[in-house]
């Protein structure tokens, strides 16, 4: 179960997205309709740190709980995820990804695969104003229709060639859904699907409040943003393993 509870975040901070040169002008458009549909590049240059919390249906366990994920820029994350009376902590300082395991309270780092997978979730708004410097890339392949209604499509690139695929409302330009690979229940690769819905402004950015996420086509995770914070001031020693 720790190994895919770090899937609760994979579509919250896959939102962020930016235009990088050598673009399709297309894509270039789309990324920058993207970036002033959530309140533009000013305000999210603004934003140091972000503390999210929210409630979790985990449909596949048939559990509850609750989680607070903690981002500071440009590359430091951290979740806390509380379910059945178990503390899951697992958290990227930059460098090193770790856990603390709930059912031994011992403090160990990550497996490569599940480092590759934090580093790209703790990327945050300085990737997205800055991608070139991430080596994060967009392609705009066209539209798609799902649900009867048409959607932009874009692939995100990561400089370890994780592929990301975004479909943007061309109404709001706001994101979706995305769908990219993940690490399953299992510890097997399994592809993640997230819907993005409910988005509310939050000093004065927009930011999608209900998520729903399914693995390999079957319902995995409901999840519920219950409060956001931007700049608490948040200290580096929050992310970094315990010696």
């Amino acid at each position: 179960m720790k190994k895919s509870l770090s899937l609760i975040v994979c579509g919250v901070f896959l939102l962020g997205i930016a235009s990088v040169p050598g673009y399709s002008q297309t894509a270039k458009e789309i990324l920058s309709k993207y970036i002033e549909a959530q309140g533009g590049a000013k305000a999210l240059a603004a934003i140091k740190d972000t503390t999210v919390s929210g409630t979790m249906d985990l449909v596949s366990y048939g559990m509850t709980g609750s989680l607070t994920m903690y981002q500071k820029e440009p590359n430091k994350m951290r979740m806390d995820i509380e379910v059945m009376g178990m503390l899951i902590t697992q958290a990227f300082d930059g460098e090193i990804a770790w856990m603390v395991n709930p059912q031994t309270g011992a403090t160990e780092q990550m497996p490569q695969d599940m480092t590759a997978e934090l580093k790209r979730q703790a990327l945050g708004n300085e990737a997205l104003l800055n991608p070139e410097k991430w080596g994060i890339k967009y392609d705009y392949t066209g539209k798609e229709k799902l649900n009867d209604k048409e959607y932009l499509v874009l692939t995100q690139t990561t400089q370890d060639g994780h592929v990301t695929t975004m479909y943007i409302d061309p109404e709001t330009h706001l994101t979706y859904k995305t769908k990219g690979k993940t690490i399953g229940q299992s510890g097997e690769e399994v592809m993640a699907e997230s819907v993005l819905s409910d988005y509310k402004k939050v000093d004065g950015l927009l930011v999608a409040h209900s998520m729903t996420t399914s693995q390999n086509g079957q319902e995995f995770m409901r999840m519920t943003i219950t409060k956001i914070a931007f700049n608490a001031g948040l200290e580096d020693s929050l992310f970094q393993m315990a010696k």
